[in-house]
């Protein structure tokens, strides 16, 4: 979109927040860069440059708006969207990939030489891989300077700056202010030790009902539990582990996190963002469902519906398979079980959270015996087991979803059903569609369309590239506790 100089001239001078994170302003007469929702007075056009992103801004030598702070917007959407070599690659730069493992480490994971990748992704971002990375840096530096009262080489360190040298020059670079200065600046007194209090920006509308009320009613004890006004529930990290609770908030999503390591902070973010899908289009989403005019009704009554998604794809995963074919009570009940005989034990001083989710590696030695399950279905869940560990199927964020939909479907005891599941919630692919699902089939029927799966994956075409999102909204028909927010 940067590219259209005239719609983005628009969008800034109209200061349109829907725009935020799809470009960003850089002014040429003050050096600076902006949001285009930013609320100082708009320059002249012929002042104005447009940027894909805020690593393309930095490289080009301008610094953060004071004011608008555009590095603190949601995400583009399109790296969510889509699954070619671009996309996958910001969504393991998000992940912080290229700080634990290099630009080298990120071209294994994606299959590509080093040269593909640094050529396609600063084609498209105006910014190549270690500069997206670096960006990234600079604004866990800031959370960290902000909002704790961490001494300035522990932040550096935790950032994932190579030196303390660097990072005042970053941090500088970036924001025209000190580290000192920064600190000075903030509102507010620190996070309380061990914790972090953050604000996760979005693009409205959000409908928080369904996102959170599904969270909640699947949660497995243990793991994820709804206490006080937020979904709560434990993290494996690259580093070590993690503590995180989200509550909706009308313009945010209050986050506080609890890490064991806080070079952790950027990918513990990074997978909250994923797992509440904040940074969809909901404009762009609700629009084209709109064309159907059954649809239409629903989008109305509650506009911007997300699809609720992961922190780990490999957990979820494993929880489609114990979901097969029983009530959801039941699926909870049987990875409680797992969690309790082969989870990692974590400590929560805050609530009832006392385990990691068990890997793939953690469930090498399961004996099928204590598995209260059908045996086709111990048999499924077993060969998933041995899949994930031996790193045949990747699910990772940076993963192939057509390659990955192959490899589930060649899995025993592994359906359409399953499989765009894990799709839709594990891969994060916005048109994963699920014709076969009950509560989908339910839902065609009250509202008169097509229940036969073939003929309502026909209807359904109108609603492409966004299905999964289109099945929210038919699941949101039902009285059932995924559509609620827990009291």
């Amino acid at each position: 979109m940067y590219e259209d100089i005239e719609r983005c001239v628009r969008a800034v001078r109209s200061k349109d927040a829907r725009f935020d994170g799809w470009f960003f302003t850089a002014v040429v007469t003050t050096g600076i860069y902006c949001r285009p929702s930013c609320p100082v007075a708009p320059p002249k056009a012929e002042n104005m440059r447009f940027y894909p992103s805020a690593a393309a801004a930095q490289t080009a030598g301008f610094r953060a708006c004071k004011r608008c702070r555009p590095n603190v917007t949601p995400g583009s959407p399109l790296w969510n969207e889509r699954a070619d070599l671009v996309a996958r690659a910001m969504r393991l730069i998000a992940d912080g990939v290229v700080d634990r493992e290099g630009v080298r480490g990120l071209a294994a994971r994606l299959g590509y030489s080093v040269r593909q990748v640094e050529r396609q992704v600063h084609a498209e971002l105006g910014a190549g891989p270690l500069a997206l990375a670096r960006a990234q840096r600079a604004e866990t530096a800031r959370l960290l300077v902000e909002t704790t009262d961490m001494p300035m080489g522990d932040v550096a360190h935790a950032a994932g700056f190579s030196s303390i040298r660097t990072f005042n020059d970053t941090v500088r670079q970036v924001f025209a202010l000190t580290p000192s200065e920064l600190r000075s600046r903030a509102s507010g007194a620190p996070s309380s030790p061990g914790s972090l209090s953050l604000r996760l920006p979005f693009r409205a509308p959000l409908c928080p009902d369904n996102l959170f009320g599904h969270l909640a009613a699947t949660a497995v004890p243990g793991v994820e539990e709804w206490r006080d006004g937020a979904y709560r529930r434990t993290l494996r990290l690259p580093h070590g582990h993690g503590l995180v609770s989200l509550a909706p908030t009308p313009d945010h999503i209050a986050c506080r996190l609890s890490l064991t390591d806080l070079r952790d902070l950027s990918a513990a973010i990074s997978r909250c963002r994923r797992l509440l899908d904040l940074d969809a289009d909901p404009i762009a989403v609700d629009a084209q469902l709109s064309e159907d005019p059954v649809l239409a009704r629903l989008v109305l009554k509650s506009p911007g519906r997300r699809v609720p998604h992961t922190t780990d794809p490999e957990e979820f995963a494993l929880r489609a398979v114990l979901g097969q074919q029983v009530s959801t009570a039941a699926a909870r009940t049987h990875a409680a079980r797992l969690v309790t005989a082969h989870g990692t034990p974590v400590d929560d001083r805050d609530g009832g959270l006392t385990h990691l989710f068990p890997t793939p590696a953690d469930l090498a030695a399961l004996d099928p015996a204590t598995l209260a399950m059908p045996q086709s279905r111990r048999n499924t869940l077993l060969q998933l087991i041995t899949t994930l560990s031996s790193g045949d199927l990747d699910l990772s964020p940076g993963g192939d979803w057509a390659r990955a939909r192959a490899s589930l479907s060649a899995l025993p005891g592994f359906g359409p059903w399953t499989v765009e599941t894990i799709a839709m919630r594990a891969l994060g692919d916005p048109d994963a569609f699920v014709p076969t699902d009950l509560g989908v089939k339910l839902a065609a029927a009250a509202l008169e369309l097509p229940t036969s799966p073939s003929a309502l994956t026909r209807h359904a075409v109108v609603w492409q590239p966004w299905r999964a999102y289109a099945v929210q909204y038919l699941w949101a028909t039902g009285d059932h506790p995924i559509n609620r927010l827990p009291s």
